[in-house]
């Protein structure tokens, strides 16, 4: 029991699948993050008959920098392996960059008193 509450408590961690291959040319075609997000949506905690319609909390896409990328949280390995091999394969077959990130906290939570 304290092991799970430990493993709940440590960061979430997430990498970006940046647009850009390794010699910076922009990735074609320009939708490819969201096609990317639209196949991981079964992804997700409350994955129902609508789940197609919403993205994962996994898989989604962003702008980075004014560059289509995807934001990958590290949850999904255990969620279902496959599928996070499935991204990271995209990526590496690709030549998409990948880059270490990590949740920042948000604005609005208040920090745990000491």
């Amino acid at each position: 029991m304290a092991d799970s509450i430990k493993n709940n408590s440590l960061p979430k961690r997430e990498f970006f699948i940046h647009g850009l291959t390794s010699d910076g040319k922009q990735f074609r075609p320009s939708d490819w993050a969201e096609r990317l997000c639209g196949a991981m949506s079964c992804f997700r905690p409350d994955a129902g008959r609508n789940a197609h319609l919403m993205y994962s909390p996994y898989v989604r896409p962003i702008l980075l920098n004014g560059v289509r990328s995807v934001v990958v949280n590290e949850a999904i390995r255990e969620i279902e392996p496959l599928a996070y091999h499935f991204v990271l394969s995209f990526a590496k077959d690709n030549d998409l960059q990948i880059i270490d990130a990590c949740l920042l906290p948000d604005p609005a939570e208040k920090p745990l008193a000491k």
